[in-house]
């Protein structure tokens, strides 16, 4: 059974790359029959950010990602950890390290003048036995690092990059217990994927070099390993990397500017996979039915905002009325608007929607409804026009007998012998303060015949 998992560390909010890689263990989990599981990586308590693992699943749950196991948390599974990591000792594929920090940066210091990888020098690695038990027996600090094999290619079979070899004299021996008991990311993710039988271990790219210290602990340990999946980095708009100092890049952040969780999960879904068809918008569903590794591109993708924009456009626009009107209700209280005529409120999103990219856009976009209109000079010489003073007397004279208002707006223009420019901008820059803009059968509907003439009345001379 494919059996993936999420992996984040506590150490901060959901960022979109986080989501991106929980959003690919789902879909493909759910293409597949399997299971999506959640697992919290906090074994670097250095870097714990209280309430980032309640964020972490609130963001996955917003986003309508629910997990089928966990979460599990490494911080409470720190004795199975070292039993892995004395086997490895007793089997000599590990050793207790007992170099200090000053002694480490002198070795990283020296090797950067002389413009060598800066590695570890491998100084504990072959400490006879009697000065390890004696260096234990003093209790010297120290920590276990993994006796990485010489002269070996490692061969790693990726999902998304083929095959992929890499030199071990590349490689580190890397720490895989840290002084304080704490594993580092290395061995825990060994030890737990093959203990919680994780098939497929999807990830960015970023942990592709890391890999082969990944297949040297399962050889180690005897295990079979999971198939590999590195996916592709996220760039901003430079063809950099993304990072955060580009901006803030969490779930939430996003959430709170006034994208939709829909319109997040097919932007984000599009950023190195793809349908291999046209298709744009789309939602969870399909992405599930739809997901395989070979859709997912090697080259990195470029976030760019204004496609998320247009999209969240779209996702606004395909709403159910009544569900946008109840979301965005929130930031008409905030604007201090008075909507408690719901018939009117409705009317009056059904229009702003259609020039919404962000929901907190829907104040600027509907508040002439309900607030008096303000005119610059230039707006009041088109307003006192002869034309247009004729024809706001004709609505005023008229209105209140009107039936059909599609039918009275191209009666007044033929009976008053004005159309086009003339007869439209100043109408609409009275009742709507803009010349552009919706309909005038529209806003006489969502004014009503009082609130239209107490317009009308008020650009009067």
């Amino acid at each position: 059974m494919v059996r993936v998992r999420f992996a984040p560390s506590p150490t901060g909010k959901l960022h979109l790359g986080g989501l991106r890689t929980a959003l690919y263990d789902y879909a493909y989990a759910k293409n597949q029959g399997g299971k999506f599981i959640l697992r919290i990586e906090d074994t670097d308590q250095t870097r714990f950010v209280e309430g980032a693992t309640e964020n972490l699943i609130n963001s996955l749950k917003m986003m309508g990602l629910d997990f089928d196991e966990g979460p599990t948390f490494q911080s409470q599974r720190l004795d199975i950890y070292k039993k892995y990591a004395l086997q490895l000792i007793e089997q000599g594929d590990a050793y207790y390290c007992f170099c200090t920090q000053k002694e480490l940066d002198l070795a990283r210091q020296r090797q950067k003048e002389l413009k060598l990888p800066t590695k570890y020098p491998e100084t504990c690695r072959n400490l006879p036995q009697e000065e390890v038990e004696k260096n234990l027996a003093q209790g010297l600090p120290y920590v276990i690092r993994l006796a990485m094999p010489k002269d070996k290619d490692f061969v790693i079979f990726d999902k998304v990059r083929g095959k992929v070899k890499i030199d071990s004299s590349l490689l580190d021996d890397q720490v895989i217990l840290k002084s304080d008991g704490f594993p580092t990311y290395h061995l825990a993710a060994v030890v737990d994927d093959h203990l919680m039988e994780i098939s497929h271990v999807i990830r960015g790219e970023e942990w592709l070099y890391s890999t082969p210290k990944h297949i040297h602990l399962y050889d180690c340990l005897g295990w079979k390993p999971p198939i590999w999946v590195h996916l592709p980095l996220i760039l901003n708009e430079n063809k950099a990397k993304l990072s955060k100092r580009d901006g803030d890049f969490s779930v939430g952040a996003y959430l709170e500017k006034g994208y939709l969780p829909q319109a997040i999960i097919n932007f984000v879904a599009l950023l190195g996979w793809n349908p291999k068809n046209e298709q744009e918008i789309f939602d969870l569903q399909y992405l599930c039915d739809k997901f395989s590794f070979k859709a997912v591109n090697k080259a990195g993708a470029v976030f760019d905002e204004r496609k998320l924009e247009w999209m969240n456009g779209q996702y606004i626009r395909k709403m159910d009325l009544q569900e946008l009107a109840d979301l965005l209700k929130k930031y008409f209280i905030e604007a201090e608007i008075d909507i408690s005529d719901e018939q009117k409120y409705l009317k009056v999103i059904d229009v702003a929607k259609d020039y919404l990219v962000l929901l907190p856009q829907v104040v600027p976009h509907s508040k002439m409804f309900y607030q008096e209109l303000e005119f610059t000079d230039e707006d009041l010489a088109l307003l006192h026009a002869q034309e247009s003073q004729a024809v706001f007397g004709y609505y005023l004279e008229n209105l209140p007998n009107c039936e059909d208002y599609e039918q009275f707006v191209k009666t007044a223009s033929a009976e008053l012998g004005i159309k086009g420019k003339a007869y439209f901008f100043p109408l609409r820059l009275a009742l709507f303060g803009n010349s552009s803009g919706p309909n005038i059968p529209i806003l006489l509907d969502i004014l009503g015949k009082e609130e239209s003439k107490k317009r009308l009345e008020k650009v009067m001379l």
